[in-house]
């Protein structure tokens, strides 16, 4: 008798967008290469009497843990991270309670709590309210143009992290977590008349904090003056940012030559580092940066369209609208169009916890894709 043939369990998972890595690893490369060059002037003036090359390997060992974290998320999958996400936006916002409690205050903001390292419980938050919020528009996708499950439970999550964030204060988080929060409503399906009163409910909340903090106002006032009136009062920083983007010329100093990272330009690898990248890279480099993450935001939203279910087109929206806004303030306050407000530039700025949490995010992206089947030639 003829042996029965054994039946082959095909499989139906896909692979990773290996596009979407390779990008994100190039983008990280580059930004840890720029994180060497920006921050080593300011290492090597430090009291703490640290070497030069202390941010970078400090944020290289960040990005080992993030990469390490990303492949777990990704093994994991998707779906049984999202079930957690009840517990993770409790989490996130007990450690932001935390912060107001006995958190670390840096130039007048209390937003960090040190345990070894500054770590930013408001990074966690963005990841979590992303979970969180595809959490609830998956469970309740039939009933999103309603108030009671459409509206209330994301903005009562909304105004509770903002709320909390507004206590350290931290306007920049309110400001990334408050978009984020709304394009994911709206791609969820809630009634569009409810976003728009909750969108201008929200602005006025922002717009009374930041006439409630002087140092708000400022930074605002800032903004409609020219900063080139008080280069060493409230318009420094933009002014110092300006000086180095210009001088980046068409080709830049070269790699290293920044002038401006040598204690004129605060911040020089955090919140400027896009600055210095232009002075020594130069309008090409710089132009070359915003190609790679306008490729990244385009794959981004490309694996959130092909998604296998709602969960997962959510997931992958509300992380690439999260980058998107993110790079795109970032961009606009260091060329003097947006007022300071301490946004850091995604997998280029110094800084632990949201660069693990960044890439953390790439990782849920990545479990996203890996979810899509290619479709069969022919």
């Amino acid at each position: 008798m003829a042996k029965k043939k054994k039946k082959v369990k095909k499989n139906t998972q896909g692979v990773i967008d290996y596009p979407f890595l390779v990008i994100s690893l190039l983008i990280l490369s580059i930004g840890l290469l720029m994180v060497f060059s920006a921050s080593y002037p300011s290492a090597y003036y430090s009291p703490d009497d640290i070497s030069s090359t202390h941010y970078f390997f400090k944020q290289g060992a960040f990005a080992i843990i993030g990469l390490g974290l990303a492949y777990i998320v990704v093994k994991m999958g998707y779906k049984r991270i999202a079930k957690l996400a009840p517990i993770l936006i409790v989490v996130s916002a007990l450690l932001l309670l935390a912060v107001i409690a006995f958190g670390t205050r840096v130039n007048g903001a209390k937003r960090w709590i040190y345990i070894g390292f500054n770590f930013q419980p408001s990074e966690v938050a963005k990841t979590a309210l992303i979970l969180f919020f595809a959490f609830l528009i998956t469970k309740y996708s039939d009933r999103m143009k309603t108030f009671k499950f459409g509206i209330l439970p994301f903005v009562i999550t909304l105004g509770v992290i903002c709320g909390l964030l507004a206590a350290q204060p931290h306007f920049s988080g309110i400001i990334i977590i408050g978009i984020i929060g709304v394009c994911m409503m709206f791609l969820g399906g809630s009634s569009v008349k409810w976003l728009a009163g909750a969108g201008v409910a929200g602005a006025g909340l922002v717009a009374i904090g930041i006439m409630a903090f002087p140092y708000a106002r400022q930074r605002v006032a800032t903004l409609f003056n020219d900063p080139f009136k008080d280069i060493q009062g409230a318009g420094y920083q933009i002014v110092q940012s300006l000086y180095a983007i210009g001088s980046g010329g068409l080709f830049g100093l070269g790699f290293g030559n920044s002038r401006q990272k040598h204690l004129y330009l605060p911040e020089p690898h955090n919140d400027f580092i896009f600055a210095v990248a232009c002075e020594e890279l130069g309008f090409v480099g710089a132009l070359i940066i915003i190609i790679l993450f306008a490729i990244f935001i385009w794959r981004g939203y490309l694996i959130a369209m092909r998604a296998p279910d709602k969960l997962g087109c959510m997931i992958a929206a509300g992380v690439t609208t999260h980058f998107a806004v993110q790079i795109a303030l970032n961009l606009l306050v260091v060329t003097g169009v947006f007022p300071v407000t301490g946004v850091s530039l995604p997998l280029f700025s110094y800084g632990g916890t949201a660069l693990v949490m960044q890439l953390v995010e790439i990782g849920l992206v990545l479990s996203v894709s890996k979810g899509i089947i290619a479709p069969k030639a022919g």
